[in-house]
C-alpha cells in the first residue's frame, strides 16, 4: 500500500469529476487476461481488490493500472529464425532473403506467443481532487506515460498537467549543499550524486556518506551540479529528490507506519488506515517540497490524446 515512488502532475482544482463517474469511464477499459495471440494486456484493476475500480476514502481516490505481458525473449526468437532460415537455404539453394526473414520472424512469434509465460504488475495512483494532486507510485516517467495514455483513453476529459516549480531541483539541492543544510523542515542525509555538465558526464556519487564537508563544495565548485539528492522531511518521510523532480526511494518512517498500526484493530482495516495515513502525510509533505523549490509554475494543461474512446491507443 505503501507507495515507493512519485511521479508528480496537477489536475485543475476543482475537477469536474465524482469517484462514481470515475468510476463509470475506468469500466471502459477493465483489466483482461492477455489474449493467446498478443504481447501485452493492460487495464484498470481494483486497488483494494473487492471488485471497485476506485479506492475513496476522506477525499482521496486511489486507482489501479494492471498490465500483464508475455515474456517471449528475442534470443528464442532469434535461434529458432536462424535454425528455419538454415533449413529454407538447404531447400531452395540460397539464403532467405529479408522479406523471407521478416516472414520467417512474424511465423515463430505467432508459434511461440501463446505459450510463452506472464508476467503482471500494478502501478497505483494517487488522486486528491481537493488540492489537485496526481501521483504515480513509478519509478521512471514512462512507467507513469503509461498509465496516462490509459486514462486519456477511458475518462472523457482529462486535464493533467506537469508540475513546474520556480526553481529547477539541480539550482536548489545545489544551493542547499553548498549552504550544508536543507530547506525549512527537510534534513540533508548522506546519499548525492553529482555529475559535470561538459562532454564527458564526469559523475560523483555518494553513498552513506556525509555531505556537508569541503569535498561536496569543490565538487559544486568545479562545475559538477546535483541530479540526485537524500532528504528527510520533519523526521517523518524520508527521499530521494532527482533534478527531474522525481521523488524516488520514498520511506515513511517508522513513526508514520506505528500510527498508522494504532489506528487499525483489524486486519481488514489495515489498508484503510494505511491509505489514511499517506495520503495524510503527502498531503502535507508536498506543499511543503513545493515552497521549498520556489514554489509552483502554472503550465498549460496537456494535450488530450487524439485517439476516440473505444479503440485504445495501442491498438489504433
Amino acid at each position: 500500500m505503501w507507495f515507493r515512488n512519485l511521479q508528480l502532475y496537477r489536475l485543475p482544482v476543482p475537477w469536474g469529476i465524482d469517484p462514481a463517474k470515475l468510476e463509470e469511464q475506468l469500466a471502459r477499459g477493465p483489466f483482461q487476461r492477455c489474449p493467446s495471440h498478443e504481447a501485452m494486456s493492460r487495464g484498470w484493476a481494483s486497488p483494494r481488490g473487492d471488485g471497485a475500480l476506485v479506492y475513496a476514502s476522506h477525499r482521496q481516490w486511489l486507482i489501479a493500472l494492471k498490465v500483464e505481458q508475455r515474456l517471449l525473449p528475442s534470443s528464442v526468437i532469434n535461434d529458432e529464425v536462424k535454425e528455419r532460415a538454415e533449413a529454407v537455404e538447404a531447400q531452395q539453394g540460397y539464403k532467405p532473403g529479408r522479406k523471407q526473414l521478416k516472414e520467417l520472424r512474424e511465423r515463430v512469434t505467432e508459434e511461440f506467443m501463446p505459450r510463452a509465460f506472464t508476467k503482471r504488475r500494478t502501478t497505483s495512483v494517487w488522486i486528491d481532487p481537493q488540492a489537485g494532486w496526481f501521483c504515480v507510485d513509478a519509478a521512471s516517467p514512462a512507467k507513469a506515460e503509461e498509465v496516462i495514455e490509459h486514462l486519456r483513453w477511458s475518462l472523457d476529459e482529462f486535464p493533467l498537467q506537469l508540475l513546474h516549480t520556480q526553481l529547477s531541483p539541480t539550482s536548489a539541492m545545489a544551493d542547499w549543499l553548498a549552504g550544508g543544510e536543507g530547506p525549512a523542515g527537510f534534513t540533508i542525509d548522506r546519499d548525492c550524486e553529482l555529475k559535470a555538465v561538459g562532454e564527458e558526464k564526469a559523475a560523483v556519487r555518494y553513498v552513506r556518506h556525509p555531505l556537508e564537508g569541503d569535498e561536496v563544495k569543490s565538487h559544486l565548485a568545479g562545475g559538477k551540479l546535483p541530479t540526485r539528492l537524500a532528504l528527510t522531511w520533519n523526521d517523518r518521510i524520508s527521499f530521494i529528490l532527482t533534478e527531474k523532480l522525481e521523488i524516488k526511494r520514498l520511506t515513511f518512517l517508522d513513526l508514520v507506519k506505528e500510527e498508522a498500526e494504532q489506528s487499525a484493530e483489524h486486519a481488514d482495516e489495515q489498508f484503510d488506515a494505511d491509505f489514511a495515513l499517506m495520503t495524510g502525510e503527502l498531503a502535507r509533505f508536498l506543499p511543503q517540497l513545493v515552497d521549498a523549490l520556489g514554489g509552483e509554475v502554472a503550465e498549460a494543461a496537456v494535450s488530450p490524446a487524439s485517439t476516440a474512446a473505444g479503440t485504445p491507443p495501442w491498438e489504433a
